[in-house]
């Protein structure tokens, strides 16, 4: 292993780095570098207009969901929806709490295999905050999660992480993330079209997604293939101050960044980490809310369909719109409409679903934002007390 993977990372700590990102910081010739200026949190600025904005969105939003997709898919609308929620199984509606709860639990295990490692200033509580602020971050704003992922990096930066090793580690955690994502559109987008998993198979919601999952995995593993020291060669190649050996050096820091942020997720599943399988967890829980909201209104259909009309409705995250507001409600309506499920019942469903994975954990989101900036405080005063 090179020098730079037996150096510590986190002030008042080791923390291990894995092989890939010790190439990472020899391969730029990386020192370590001294405390830089304390950054400002990203702020939650919700003006008085924004929140107007967003409650306009919101209400907008739940109408076209109520009244205008039912009557497309020759529902009776808001009656028969309404009609549909008064017979809701609270026993049911209870178990998609507890999935929801799990779902969270996965994702801080997750976050806790990739980002926290040997000794450190983020434990367990420091890990909740930042997960849960993130996620309401996420929730809040639009760019497909972009707050959650400035919030995240802003505080682990603040814990004394290196900016190259947060940025690196922040790909490994989406890389796993999503890699389950298109993995299982992939398994299951095939398995119904070839009828290995039971239920209908639309072409245009099982192979095109299928097709699509497992292009974007060819992707992720061909960038692992760039060598570790990818940037420190193509800078020699452009040595000099012009502009162009300027732009090449900065165009190399985004490839090797990801290929060392690919090759440490890889690392860290040949770990045999079981924190890992919180990737797992955090899907999979939260596709049991979904199925578990359908069992509460009426009978679901197929698990196989749950799940493919689940992602293929979150590939609407993508949307600039607030939390995926209107766009993952109406995508995993659409998906349940086009598989012949019910949409009285899809509508619902969604509806209460979305109640449990958006709804309910923004309020202790934001209550973790408000902790996490006191966590920050502290860790700041940390060296001044050591120091005095």
């Amino acid at each position: 292993m090179s020098p730079a993977a037996d150096r510590t990372s986190v002030r008042g700590g080791a923390d291990a780095l894995s092989p890939a990102e010790g190439e990472l910081l020899s391969g730029s010739d990386a020192r370590v570098a001294s405390p830089a200026p304390p950054e400002e949190m990203p702020r939650l600025r919700l003006t008085r207009g924004r929140m107007i904005a967003f409650a306009v969105f919101v209400v907008s939003a739940v109408a076209f969901l109520y009244f205008v997709l039912p009557r497309i898919a020759g529902s009776h609308g808001l009656k028969d929806s309404w009609s549909t929620i008064d017979r809701g199984d609270p026993w049911w509606l209870a178990l998609a709490a507890l999935f929801e709860v799990l779902s969270f639990l996965g994702y801080v295990a997750l976050f806790r295999a990739v980002f926290v490692r040997g000794s450190g200033r983020v434990d367990w509580r420091e890990s909740y905050q930042i997960t849960m602020a993130g996620l309401a971050a996420t929730r809040l704003f639009a760019a497909a999660g972009a707050g959650g992922v400035a919030l995240t990096a802003w505080a682990l930066r603040r814990s004394g992480l290196e900016a190259r090793i947060v940025a690196c580690r922040m790909i490994a955690f989406m890389g796993l993330l999503y890699g389950v994502y298109m993995a299982v559109l992939v398994l299951d987008g095939l398995g119904l079209a070839l009828d290995l998993l039971p239920g209908p198979a639309p072409f245009a919601i099982t192979v095109v997604p299928a097709i699509f999952g497992a292009a974007t995995l060819v992707v992720m593993l061909s960038v692992s293939l760039l060598p570790g020291d990818f940037e420190r060669r193509l800078g020699r190649w452009a040595q000099g101050r012009g502009r162009f050996a300027q732009l090449a050096r900065r165009v190399a820091t985004g490839p090797a960044s990801t290929a060392t942020g690919v090759r440490t997720a890889l690392h860290l599943i040949r770990s045999g980490n079981p924190q890992v399988l919180g990737a797992i967890g955090w899907w999979g829980f939260d596709i049991a809310v979904l199925w578990a909201c359908f069992h509460a209104f009426g009978s679901g259909p197929e698990i196989p369909v749950v799940i493919m009309a689940y992602f293929v409705g979150m590939l609407a995250n993508v949307l600039p719109l607030p939390g995926g507001i209107g766009g993952v409600d109406g995508g995993m309506i659409g998906a349940f409409a086009a598989f012949g499920v019910d949409i009285d019942v899809a509508v619902v469903a969604v509806l209460s679903y979305r109640v449990f994975s958006f709804w309910l954990p923004t309020v202790p989101g934001v209550v973790a934002y408000l902790q996490l900036r006191r966590t920050v405080h502290r860790w700041d005063e940390e060296p001044a007390r050591a120091t005095a």
